[in-house]
């Protein structure tokens, strides 16, 4: 069984930074997967946010994003970060990390598997 948790998540300042982490356990060969971050706002589809291949290269990240959030991976310890640096009230939303279940090096959720609870981000202006 997969088991995915995300962590890292609170309430912020807008010009704030956070870092969220993410582990998974169950799930063969982590270092074989490109991995993804996510987020979700209440009636808007799940977004891709960052995504990167399994050796560590960024592969995507969303333009609103851009400059100010890193993806980051830890192979040996089955772990993906997101350092989100100058944080925007728009950057509130729960955040999901997943593996490439496809394989297919998309950043799209549709490729993507095992969402599990998120974690949530709350920006204030």
């Amino acid at each position: 069984e997969v088991q995915v948790a995300e962590s890292g998540g609170g309430s912020v300042q807008a010009g704030g930074s956070l870092r969220l982490s993410c582990t998974m356990s169950g799930l063969r060969s982590f270092d074989e997967y490109q991995m993804g971050w996510f987020r979700r706002t209440p009636g808007k589809e799940r977004e891709g946010v960052a995504c990167i291949n399994e050796e560590g290269r960024t592969t995507y990240v969303a333009d609103s994003v851009k400059g100010r959030f890193t993806i980051s991976r830890d192979n040996a310890e089955r772990a993906l970060y997101l350092q989100m640096n100058d944080l925007k009230p728009e950057d509130t939303a729960t955040y999901y990390c997943a593996p490439d279940l496809l394989h297919g090096g998309r950043c799209h959720r549709f490729d993507y598997g095992y969402f599990a609870q998120g974690t949530q981000v709350i920006v204030s202006s």
